[in-house]
């Protein structure tokens, strides 16, 4: 069986897109990063998202002691209530968190004789972070191409991003229609015990569920 890495967070794209990967006959295995992030719980989710899609999982902790971002520094405030989200980075940004995580998931694939990384970057319905868009996914394909072993040999260690040009409604459509199980995503920014309902991550969640008519 053909195998694949899956960056899962928690929230409703990376779930998403493993069932996506799943239903594509994949065998997944997760990878589920603890960087140090204000909202933890999106930790504990994900673990149950993996084994609720009989995916194996690993946590890998990273340490990122220079901050940089309003998720790993308490410091800086979240944005709240912001219902037409500018554009520009946000301060929610983490300096090069996807090219860490996409190095750690390339590393894992090439070990484990997994021919795909799945991620579950959008470019449509999004905060604003550079390194959730096409140009960036294709320069990295590229970044592993000429950086691995699998590429040198032309065993191609593909980059596959299936959500990134869809809307959080379409997203949400197709998690519905592969019996993702949304009620253990977790997509709140802040670290309480429940969402809070007004960060970005929030109203973007809530906004989709509310064009395809769920709450």
């Amino acid at each position: 069986m053909k195998k694949a890495i899956i960056l899962l967070s928690g929230g409703l794209d990376s779930a998403t897109t493993l069932y996506y990967a799943k239903n594509q006959g994949y065998q997944t295995s997760c990878l589920i990063f603890d960087y140090g992030q204000r909202h933890r719980r999106e930790i504990q989710q994900a673990i149950k998202i993996a084994k609720a899609s009989h995916s194996d999982y690993k946590i890998v902790k990273i340490n990122l002691p220079w901050q940089g971002s309003a998720l790993l520094d308490k410091k800086i405030a979240l944005p709240r209530n912001r219902q037409n989200i500018p554009k520009g980075i946000p301060v929610t940004y983490v300096p090069a968190r996807n090219i860490i995580f996409l190095s750690f998931a390339a590393s894992y694939a090439e070990a484990a004789g997994a021919q795909t990384i799945f991620i579950g970057a959008n470019a449509i319905d999004y905060s604003g972070y550079p390194d959730c868009r096409p140009n960036f996914y294709q320069a990295y394909q590229k970044v592993l191409n000429l950086g691995l072993k699998a590429g040198v040999e032309g065993k191609t260690i593909r980059v596959k991003t299936p959500l990134i040009r869809k809307t959080k409604a379409s997203i949400i459509r197709l998690g519905l229609r592969l019996s993702v199980p949304y009620h253990l995503t977790w997509s709140c920014y802040q670290g309480g015990a429940r969402p809070c309902g007004v960060c970005d991550s929030c109203i973007l969640r809530e906004k989709g569920f509310e064009e395809v008519g769920r709450r």
